[in-house]
């Protein structure tokens, strides 16, 4: 959980940051910022990658789960059900501002691959690297949505808590049914994710990393199979 509180903490110094800078900060500044955060990311995603011991598990999946979630649409589907809930709570009342600042600081947060490997992260491994990185930059976001929208992005740290949480937990009450061979698979593929948001963050062609998550359950599923059959 410790990963999830440095992230409200991380958006909480963020939101007081953007009430103190309200015309917001230069654009060049948030962007060598990300870019920097970018750089970051694809180091810890290289070193979580390194972790598998059979690359073909991980090759294997990430092209499977990427499949399957392209056919799906996963990140399709995020983005209509995040219209949705605007829509529904928030996007008929122009003038609750704490509203559109709390649904878009929600949604900005806590759609998104980053959220789910890092959680999962934190409730197998102990570890929080990736929900730091992530806690960088939702602080810089909530520097520039505060300075926009106002205090209501502060009210975001509730779901935040929740969602990370939730997902920490219940990947650390799993925990003892993986042995670490299938674990090390898991991390590794998550960590080719996580190379992808990198890469996004700096500005290359976009990729759609949240179609790529089904992945990790291939790699989970594959890694078991072979561990069973003594392979791994």
């Amino acid at each position: 959980m410790l990963g999830t509180a440095v992230n409200i903490l991380a958006i909480i110094v963020g939101v007081a940051l953007g009430l103190a800078l309200r015309k917001g900060l230069p654009e060049r500044v948030i962007n060598i910022a990300m870019q920097a955060l970018g750089l970051g990311v694809v180091m810890i995603g290289i070193e979580m990658g390194l972790a598998t011991n059979n690359i073909l598990i991980v090759l294997t999946s990430i092209v499977a789960g990427a499949v399957v979630g392209e056919l799906i649409g996963i990140e399709c589907l995020l983005e209509r059900l995040g219209e949705r809930t605007y829509a529904m709570l928030g996007g008929k009342s122009a003038d609750s501002s704490y509203g559109k600042a709390f649904l878009s600081a929600t949604l900005l947060f806590c759609v998104g691959a980053m959220a789910i490997v890092g959680a999962l992260q934190s409730g197998l491994e102990g570890r929080h690297d990736i929900l730091y990185a992530k806690s960088l930059i939702d602080g810089i976001t909530a520097i520039m949505l505060t300075s926009t929208l106002g205090p209501g992005v502060l009210l975001s740290v509730v779901p935040v808590g929740l969602y990370q949480g939730g997902i920490t937990l219940l990947a650390g009450w799993l925990e003892p049914f993986f042995v670490t061979a299938i674990i090390a698979e898991m991390k590794a593929t998550g960590g080719l994710l996580i190379i992808g948001i990198g890469l996004n963050l700096l500005g290359f062609q976009r990729i759609k990393v949240g179609n790529m998550l089904p992945a990790i359950l291939f790699a989970m599923i594959l890694a078991a199979m072979l561990h069973k059959a003594g392979f791994i």
